[in-house]
């Protein structure tokens, strides 16, 4: 997730890439980059940087507090005096600092490249417009892949959710192709999250035109609730009154986790695979020298139907399997439920045999478990 929208700091639009690519996912490191050495001086500028931001925005006031608490106690214990390895210290404050909160969003980094200052907020300029909307095209706002597999089931492999403003034609092309498929397959396994507004676009292809309430965020600055609903319109064909399976690791975070939490929620999409990463708190990155920054969580999701959010625990799928058996699995589910549906004793036959061929495949992905 992010907090800001493509129109506000130029800043924001060059670095959103950075901050809702699925690099924070869990178990996801950043590439690796020569380390350096750090003094005295220059961890005690990060340490008290870190408590500072975290007192001002960190959603949670009363854990930023035992956060800041927790970190002068280590300090006292001389637990950081020894720390020379800037890649060393990051990894260290952040496992302090989650150990506290338990939240997965809440991390420090270290980057051997100097990261500039933040130009001060302004409208950005056509150029950088131009230049954002490249870069979201290059990466075809997220689909990575969408097809019709055997037994005419859609499937979209899908990686992140991004910009809408500017993904809207492409949303709407995907399920134009996707229409007249008989079940929808969505693969989140390798999507680390990003804009909430694209998540209530794509939901929005799956109910009709009646606002559904899908999420609220809560932000701790200015004591805000946003709240997102589906789009009574939508520019493509809708995807309504068939089955939809949403595949899922824990590789998946944030944004798609809400994607996967909202439909479970609502009873409009079995969920298929592991129990996602543990994300619910979106932010903002926050430089804090050259060398280092920190993405800090200011918000909080909140369940219009669970009054709560999956941070810390993740979205439980409704069919518990390892990631690399959730699309045959899923695809299995949705040609035997074809199969019960049909009439057509030809249709059947081919069904059958789809059926059969796939149940072999998954047999074998489990034993050789």
């Amino acid at each position: 997730m992010k907090i800001l929208r493509a129109a506000v700091a130029v800043a924001a639009l060059l670095s959103l890439m950075m901050i809702v690519l699925p690099g924070d996912a869990p178990g996801q490191t950043p590439p690796e980059q020569p380390d350096m050495t750090i003094d005295a001086a220059a961890r005690a500028e990060v340490f008290h940087a870190i408590i500072k931001r975290l007192d001002e925005v960190y959603v949670f006031p009363e854990t930023a507090t035992r956060m800041g608490a927790a970190l002068r106690a280590r300090a006292a214990k001389k637990e950081y005096e020894q720390i020379t390895s800037a890649r060393e210290f990051a990894r260290k404050l952040t496992a302090d600092l989650q150990e506290v909160s338990r939240d997965k969003h809440l991390r420090v980094r270290y980057s051997h490249r100097p990261i500039p200052p933040r130009p001060e907020r302004r409208e950005p300029t056509a150029e950088e417009r131009e230049q954002f909307r490249r870069e979201m095209s290059r990466i075809n706002f997220g689909f990575e892949r969408v097809e019709r597999l055997p037994g005419n089931i859609g499937y979209v492999d899908f990686r992140g959710f991004f910009a809408p403003e500017l993904g809207r034609d492409t949303v709407a092309s995907v399920f134009n192709f996707l229409s007249n498929t008989d079940a929808l397959i969505i693969d989140l396994r390798k999507n680390g999250g990003g804009d909430p507004e694209m998540v209530a676009l794509i939901c929005s292809y799956l109910f009709g035109s009646e606002p559904v309430h899908l999420n609220d965020l809560y932000w701790r600055e200015g004591n805000r609730t946003e709240e997102f609903w589906t789009q009574k319109e939508v520019a493509g064909k809708r995807y309504t009154g068939k089955d939809v399976y949403v595949l899922t690791s824990n590789y998946t975070f944030s944004g798609a986790e809400e994607f996967s939490y909202n439909l479970k929620n609502l009873k409009r999409a079995t969920i298929v695979g592991e129990t996602t990463g543990g994300g619910a708190h979106p932010g903002g990155g926050f430089r804090i020298n050259e060398h280092f920054q920190m993405f800090v969580p200011a918000g909080r999701a909140i369940s219009p139907i669970t009054k709560t959010n999956w941070e810390g625990t993740g979205v439980e799928p409704d069919v518990k399997v390892p990631a690399d058996q959730a699309l045959k699995v899923a695809h299995l589910s949705a040609l035997r439920k074809a199969f019960e549906k049909t009439t057509d004793e030809e249709l059947k036959d081919a069904l059958r045999r789809q059926i059969d061929s796939l149940q072999k495949e998954v047999g074998a992905l489990q034993t050789a478990k």
